[in-house]
């Protein structure tokens, strides 16, 4: 186990619940150093008694406000190692049921705060130290993850706000990975397909104030996603503490990802790992079928 001076430290944004708060544990657990953040700190204050260092966040501040978290974190432990947003949640509702401000905050927690969260970070995040490890070899500078899901691959009635804001953080990785490596920063998207926390709760899923009848109707795929939802809510696939371990194994090249390199997609669940193949089969199926008729707008 690593000592106390030179252990890894961890950011977790969304550490109240599901992901942050499993990989806080597990985190804490190897030995590493944890500093945890939700909106409402009384409810990480378990995390704190193991260790944690504690701070009130709401990614969907003022950027002004998000630096300034940034640079008393930093102060902490004098740097920070990996990066982890886990902040989010779902808006449940079809597209004409959803107002424009209710889909301007799944987007302003999913998205918008996300992005602001790493831009807060990056300066520090740059100028920080390499490390080595104990074979000798530089470590990574910085490592980000960033939350996809099953959605990122695949919408769907009555969730295509949520699904779009997990396609944009898989596109997000996929970019920060390649303007980063220059600078000796990581960077991934955890894609989870669906895992037993409480995301689903009524308490934690957020649905449209407006329903309207048409797509309450079962017989309709927003009425059939809706009651799948409801039945899908403490019975999903996947265990999140077996799901959070991992992470930390592949996040930190470590456990079942020892010897191999971060990839840019962690993909967590069978679920998933059938979706995304049945997405990518589907996909070269439908590019084989009209490539004869795409590339006639090419210049000739």
């Amino acid at each position: 186990m690593a000592s106390e001076s030179n252990s890894p430290v961890w950011f977790i944004t969304g550490a109240s619940s599901g992901f942050g708060r499993e990989l806080a544990l597990s985190a804490l657990a190897r030995g590493h150093r944890v500093i945890a953040t939700a909106r409402d700190t009384s409810k990480i204050s378990d995390l704190k008694q193991e260790g944690a260092h504690v701070l009130a966040l709401d990614v969907s501040n003022n950027f002004d406000e998000l630096s300034k978290i940034a640079e008393s974190s930093i102060s902490v432990y004098q740097r920070v190692d990996y990066l982890i947003n886990a902040a989010g949640y779902i808006l449940e509702g079809a597209v004409e049921e959803a107002s424009p401000e209710e889909v301007h905050r799944q987007f302003a927690v999913n998205v918008f705060g996300t992005t602001n969260v790493i831009r807060a970070f990056l300066p520090h995040l740059r100028a920080q130290p390499v490390l080595e490890l104990q074979d000798g070899k530089p470590a990574p500078r910085a490592t980000l993850a960033v939350f996809g899901s099953l959605g990122s691959w695949v919408g769907g009635a009555s969730y295509a706000f949520y699904a779009m804001t997990k396609a944009c953080m898989s596109s997000l990785a996929e970019s920060l990975r390649d303007e980063l490596a220059p600078f000796g920063i990581q960077a991934t998207v955890i894609e989870p397909g669906y895992f037993r926390t409480g995301f689903l709760n009524p308490g934690a899923k957020a649905s449209t104030a407006a329903r309207i009848a048409v797509y309450e109707d079962e017989a309709t795929p927003s009425g059939q996603v809706r009651k799948g939802l409801q039945a899908h809510d403490g019975n999903q696939l996947g265990d999140v503490k077996k799901g959070a371990s991992m992470c930390v194994d592949i996040l930190t090249c470590s456990g079942v990802a020892e010897g191999r390199e971060l990839p840019l997609r962690i993909v967590l669940g069978s679920d998933c790992v059938e979706a995304i193949r049945g997405k990518c089969q589907s996909t070269l199926e439908l590019l084989d079928s009209w490539a004869q008729i795409s590339v006639k707008s090419d210049h000739v």
